[in-house]
């Protein structure tokens, strides 16, 4: 895809952010509910104290030593979905204040965030220490689909990238911050880092998680029932059906 670049239809959602400067008035949802529960002025503190409309110095050198990243997008008719990132310490690349952009590596192709981007280009990426000071940032804006030849020439430190296949980028997601904000320490759980074995790239259900959830034999079990003729097919609920000894459990492909 040399030379592929999508930017999405932007489209006002009327979220009450402005892209330059501080944040204007905080969106009509947000101030009906503080008005109800007599917070209003709590929240105000908290807007005027820790909400910008551009990265810090504090929260370019965060950015920079993250190893996960949680992405939020919708589509266009406001359905969501919450994807887990991850890669080496500064995966997610600060370009300047207003700027950041992260990899999108070879998945399961469904494509799901890079698919309510499309549709939508408002995107919310929620970054955790769970490690080090215990405390999270926020960096919600308009994104964007590039190619990694496109952040290449962007960004000048971008490390060279691996060999591997798989831990090569296959596009970038290139966000215009509108704003970024603290998320609070009080409740962050602590959690001791460890080595473990990426399998990059990979399509082997065991390194994948394979059916952990049961999704796939429950369909099948479904499948299996629907075929069976007659009045032998409602004799069981399909959540009831169990495959035989020795039957493939099916793949569930994350």
């Amino acid at each position: 895809m040399k030379g592929f670049r999508y930017t999405p239809a932007r489209r006002d959602t009327g979220n009450g952010r402005h892209p330059a400067g501080r944040p204007q008035a905080p969106p009509l949802g947000e101030q009906i509910l503080q008005q109800q529960c007599g917070t209003t002025e709590r929240a105000r503190q908290f807007y005027d104290n820790q909400v910008t409309a551009r990265l810090t110095p504090a929260m370019v050198v965060f950015i920079g030593r993250m190893e996960m990243a949680f992405v939020a997008t919708s589509d266009g008719a406001g359905d969501c979905d919450c994807s887990f990132r991850a890669g080496p310490a500064g995966f997610v690349r600060v370009l300047d204040e207003r700027t950041v952009a992260y990899p999108e590596f070879r998945g399961n192709g469904v494509m799901a965030s890079l698919g309510n981007i499309v549709e939508n280009p408002h995107v919310a990426i929620l970054m955790i220490d769970f490690t080090q000071d215990l405390i999270g940032l926020h960096v919600n804006g308009a994104a964007e689909i590039v190619t990694p030849a496109y952040v290449e020439a962007l960004d000048s430190t971008l490390p060279e990238q691996p060999a591997c296949p798989g831990k090569r980028p296959v596009q970038w997601v290139l966000v215009r911050v509108t704003e970024a904000y603290v998320h609070c320490s009080k409740h962050i759980p602590k959690l001791v880092p460890q080595s473990r074995v990426r399998h990059w790239g990979t399509d082997n259900p065991r390194h994948k998680g394979g059916d952990y959830f049961g999704v796939a034999a429950r369909n099948q079990a479904r499948q299996a029932a629907a075929a069976v003729p007659g009045d032998l097919a409602g004799a069981r609920h399909p959540d009831e059906l169990r495959l035989p000894a020795g039957s493939p459990a099916g793949i569930f492909m994350l």
